[in-house]
């Protein structure tokens, strides 16, 4: 079996079937939510182990073709949901709900791994993608704070431990926004000469969150701004679910000079599900990415004894997040047993 066989198919399979739902209607929006939701967990609940062994493989063909496909499917799902007549009510619902899933949990996972490249070029489709979800900011926070200051109180982005995730998710992205824009201006002001106002990394951000805008808009009117919003919406709850269930409630140590131990294996929740993972390219891995945040997607080592493990899926424990008082009890004890070594 090729070792990127996995990936490409869960990672793809939905944007192909959300592309002929968008276009046809019918039997395919129906498809497209089962193959991003029941399919995936009836598979996370089967074998798989021999294909989550970690490998050698780049994967930068693929993240580079899913970076792409991100605008296909995007275009796609707005102009459907903005003024595709050929749909009913419940298609629209479904392809809402589906082309959100995709966007969320496995385009926003590729953008992370594209925004972590070496090279210029994947660098910036990364930042094309999250900019086109209205959310280019992280393209800063991510690196710049977050991956700093992870597991601290300084991180918008890493829960405290008994904090809610509708509390967290009005802190983390307002946070997170300022966050990363002090950074950038920290790290301009080290720049001799300093840059133009212009060459400011949020004021891309911006103009190319006005520009997927107007294209929306193009494409099918004021419906089409709507079918954006509601999705770029949808698609940013979801990545702050996984940073919050990822990160809940683990701290690493503040010696006497208030600096913060170097990140380890205990920082993050972790997940071993073999297909959720290969579908959102092994972001569930996240202990090792902290750790080795340049080491590509197929090469994410997992250790049950040295990191944390989430009791579901990263995608089951996103919705039970959504219940607060049910997370915290499935989780506090948890995070007490970490916290405690």
């Amino acid at each position: 079996m090729p070792v990127m066989l996995p990936f490409a198919l869960a990672s793809l399979m939905p944007a192909v079937l959300l592309l002929l739902a968008s276009t046809f209607g019918g039997v395919w929006p129906a498809l497209a939510v089962t193959s991003i939701t029941v399919l995936v967990f009836v598979l996370d609940r089967r074998g798989g182990d021999d294909w989550a062994k970690p490998h050698d493989a780049s994967g930068h063909f693929l993240s580079t073709a899913i970076g792409l496909v991100h605008f296909a499917v995007l275009a796609a799902c707005v102009w459907a949901l903005g003024q595709g007549n050929h749909l009913s009510v419940l298609d629209k619902v479904l392809v809402f709900t589906a082309a959100g899933l995709w966007l969320g949990q496995i385009s926003n996972s590729n953008a992370h791994e594209l925004i972590h490249r070496s090279s210029r070029a994947p660098r910036r489709l990364g930042i094309a993608v999250y900019s086109s979800l209205l959310f280019g900011h992280h393209a800063s926070a991510h690196p710049k704070v977050h991956h700093v200051h992870a597991a601290t109180d300084r991180d918008p982005n890493s829960a405290r431990a008994g904090e809610g995730f509708y509390k967290y998710l009005l802190r983390a992205w307002g946070g997170g926004f300022v966050a990363g824009w002090q950074a950038e201006n920290v790290a301009r002001a080290r720049r001799t000469p300093p840059l133009p106002v212009w060459r400011h990394p949020y004021v891309a951000y911006i103009c190319a969150a006005l520009a997927t805008i107007a294209i929306a808009a193009l494409l099918a009117g004021g419906g089409g701004i709507l079918a954006l919003l509601g999705l770029a919406a949808y698609a940013q709850i979801q990545l702050l679910l996984s940073d919050y269930v990822q990160h809940y409630g683990l701290r690493r140590h503040i010696d006497a000079t208030g600096r913060a131990e170097p990140v380890g294996p205990q920082h993050s929740w972790n997940a071993p599900h073999w297909y959720s993972s290969a579908m959102m390219l092994n972001a569930p891995r996240h202990s090792d990415h902290h750790m080795h945040p340049a080491r590509s997607f197929p090469a994410m080592e997992l250790s049950a004894a040295k990191m944390p493990i989430l009791p579901h899926s990263l995608p089951v424990m996103a919705c039970l997040a959504l219940v607060p008082g049910l997370w915290r009890k499935v989780m506090d004890r948890r995070v007490a047993k970490w916290t405690d070594k």
